[in-house]
């Protein structure tokens, strides 16, 4: 990434992101490795116990590469709409049975409707949701791990730190949610503390201890852990495919609620916050007919001096 005139930079992208093009036509990934790798080094990391503070500085790099692939990949690039168009034709075969019911099929989308028109505000966060569940879900797969060169116990490590920051992200998650309005500013955040809540859920593999610390158990990530995100991935999925609105965001709700107990945790959250970290951009430039790259400082003045470099003095 050189630069990204946003104030947010992602760490991959799927791209085109509409489904009709994804499913018809086919689509590219990106995973951008120096935001992947964009954070501040020995920094501790806070809602994990001491004993896994080596172990993630070490391997939440590569964690987060395995995450991010997946998630856009065979998170965002799978899942076919089941569609009936204007002339009355399916794009699937009528006797298809839904795994949630074991009946036929009963629902799809009409025409012109596409996902975000029939899913409206919850739809983008729920996205996202069925995109992170892939990558917990398939970064214990050890054929999928060698594909990052990934092999034996290091390969599991590196899942279990994923499945770790997954969960810890998702008690982060909660400085992102406004009390007075009951409402979640940021897709991606609501995401992930849904997902926490349906590993808390499950019950026996993610505790929130007085800390507050995050405890989870590795040896039930490939039973406890994997069996509850495989299922709750399998309803999210069938309702995106079938446009079940009303069965989604009841279920969506459902693990979004912030209880009582999760108000006096965003509490220590907002009181442990960390200033916003900002990246900082290079710039190109052609000389003698070559492009040449210019890195600035990771400092205040490096953020100024690249924007100036780019844009140009403000007047």
């Amino acid at each position: 990434m050189v630069t990204f005139s946003t104030s947010g930079i992602p760490a991959g992208i799927n791209i085109p992101n509409y489904d009709d093009i994804r499913q018809n036509e086919g689509f590219k990934n990106v995973s951008l490795g120096n935001v992947l790798r964009s954070r501040s080094i020995g920094e501790k990391a806070s809602f994990i116990r001491d004993e896994d503070q080596e172990k993630y500085d070490k391997l939440v790099d590569p964690a987060f590469e395995v995450q991010v692939g997946i998630h856009e990949l065979l998170g965002h690039g799978s899942g076919k709409l089941f569609i009936k168009d204007a002339q009355g034709n399916f794009n699937f075969n009528r006797n298809c049975i839904n795994p949630l019911t074991q009946k036929p099929v009963e629902s799809w989308y009409e025409g012109s409707e596409d996902y975000n028109s029939k899913f409206k505000n919850s739809g983008q966060s729920l996205e996202e949701c069925r995109a992170e569940c892939c990558g917990l879900y398939l970064c214990t797969n050890a054929k999928l791990l060698s594909i990052f060169g990934l092999e034996g116990e290091t390969g599991f490590e590196v899942a279990y730190i994923n499945w770790l920051s997954m969960a810890r992200k998702g008690l982060l998650a909660l400085e992102f949610y406004t009390p007075e309005s009951n409402k979640w500013r940021q897709a991606h955040m609501q995401a992930r503390f849904v997902i926490l809540n349906v590993l808390r859920e499950a019950g026996g593999i993610v505790e929130i201890k007085e800390g507050p610390l995050i405890i989870l158990d590795k040896s039930k990530i490939e039973t406890i852990g994997r069996k509850a995100i495989g299922h709750f991935l399998t309803k999210i999925m069938v309702y995106k495919a079938t446009a079940n609105v009303e069965d989604a965001n009841k279920l969506y709700d459902h693990y979004s609620t912030v209880t009582e107990e999760y108000l006096n945790l965003r509490k220590v959250v907002i009181e442990k916050k960390k200033p916003r970290k900002v990246f900082v951009q290079a710039h190109t430039y052609l000389e003698c007919g070559k492009v040449k790259l210019q890195n600035f400082e990771p400092t205040p003045i490096g953020i100024i001096n690249s924007f100036i470099t780019r844009f140009g003095p403000v007047n």
